[in-house]
């Protein structure tokens, strides 16, 4: 297997201590839940750090505060001093110490590598891999949200990974992960990714093009973050879950398969070459996957509610449209192609869904742009050895995309 190890046979009766955690994205989507899931179970965890962009000072003063942490690592040096301003103000109201507070490019990964058992990475985006070389060469567990680090980082990530200590933090993976427990790696056939479609599911490739960003970031199952949700609208979300499966947990892309389920409960599969299918049923609540990889590989009673099996549903699957949605195929191509091209596909996405918002692009124009930058690269120059070699690679997709949507190429 890859850096995640998944085996037959039960958990491991768990540690009457409970586990320290830094959150990273604290103030974000996965952090926040993050944080709720350690607020109701203090027997099994405890806070040792916080970290986030500062974009939201009074919800990480708050959480800094009732956790009780000491220090707080902020990325954003134009938010310090509104970071400091509520931090102060909140202990104040609290009769509490003032955390003291890092600032800066390095103090998310400062942060990573701060004294602990489990770092969770909930940053967004590819700011988060320098976060997860850290944590990994820190020695702590990674309770891995920023699937971007993985895809972007590739062997600079997975190389340097113990056996067992990533855990993966998205639905999908975990699930993977969990159903792995059920047979020998050579028992089995495929891993099969189920994917909600989004909002947009059904829609032709050109009833998309007229598509606002209001009407994208409506997700239908899931509550995310706006860029997430964006990513899912496309379909890019499931790209970069189809190469981070590919990498988790070493299995071959051809071995990886992608299917539409819009009611988001059967959360994925792995079919075993006896023609057995495991499958993890959930409702759609990403609690559960974050509070097991927190606690992984023990489960959290009462993490999230479960299925009322008391009521009728049905639950349905259905082929993937590669023609309206690209973005999949495109992200398989990418991984074949080796190299840092799935760095690529990620960074000149970034930069395309900021073009959108901005409405200096179609909502089709985002992976038509992908696909342009993607074949201009010559994955021949092979992985980065070096984080500076994948931040390169990332600067120049992310310049050459945005060369595009200025000239407005992929507009239709």
């Amino acid at each position: 297997m890859g850096p995640v190890e998944a085996s037959g046979g039960g958990a491991a009766a768990h540690s009457a201590q409970p586990r320290d955690v830094v959150v990273l994205g604290s103030t974000g989507s996965i952090g926040t839940q993050a944080l709720d899931v350690i607020r109701r179970n203090p027997d099994r965890f405890r806070v040792a750090g916080l970290a986030a962009g500062g974009g939201n000072p009074a919800l990480l003063a708050e959480q800094a505060v009732e956790f009780g942490v000491a220090v707080v690592a902020v990325a954003r040096p134009s938010a310090e001093a509104d970071v400091r301003a509520a931090l102060a103000a909140e202990a104040d109201r609290a009769a509490g110490p003032v955390p003291e507070v890092l600032v800066g490019p390095d103090a998310i990964p400062a942060a990573a590598s701060w004294p602990c058992d489990v770092v969770l990475n909930g940053v967004t985006g590819a700011v988060g891999l320098a976060a997860t070389i850290a944590a990994l060469d820190a020695g702590r567990t990674l309770a891995l949200a920023n699937k971007e680090s993985l895809i972007t980082g590739g062997s600079l990530v997975t190389g340097r990974a113990a056996p067992g200590q990533i855990v993966p933090v998205d639905s999908e993976h975990s699930t993977i992960a969990q159903c792995l427990r059920g047979g020998a790696r050579s028992e089995v056939r495929q891993l099969v990714l189920t994917a909600s479609g989004g909002p947009f599911r059904g829609w032709t490739r050109d009833q998309l093009t007229g598509v606002t960003p209001e009407q994208a970031l409506a997700h239908p199952t899931w509550n995310m973050g706006p860029v997430i949700s964006l990513n899912s609208a496309t379909l890019v979300n499931k790209g970069l879950e189809l190469i981070e499966a590919h990498l988790l947990f070493d299995v071959p892309l051809e071995q990886i398969a992608v299917v539409v389920h819009p009611q988001s409960i059967v959360h994925s599969m792995v079919e075993y070459t006896d023609g057995a299918t495991i499958a993890m049923a959930s409702p759609p609540d990403m609690r559960l996957p974050i509070a097991l990889a927190l606690a992984w590989p023990d489960r959290i009673p009462d993490a999230t509610p479960a299925i009322d099996w008391s009521k009728a549903a049905t639950w349905t699957f259905e082929p993937l449209d590669n023609e309206a949605f690209p973005a999949v195929q495109l992200a398989r191509e990418a991984a074949a192609a080796g190299g840092s091209a799935p760095a690529v596909y990620n960074a000149a996405n970034e930069e395309c869904v900021d073009a959108f918002m901005a409405g200096k692009i179609p909502f089709t124009g985002i992976v038509d742009t992908v696909a342009r930058v993607i074949s201009e690269y010559d994955a021949a120059q092979g992985d980065a050895a070096t984080l500076e070699d994948v931040l390169a690679v990332d600067i120049w997709a992310r310049r050459r995309a945005r060369e595009l949507n200025s000239e407005g190429e992929m507009t239709e």
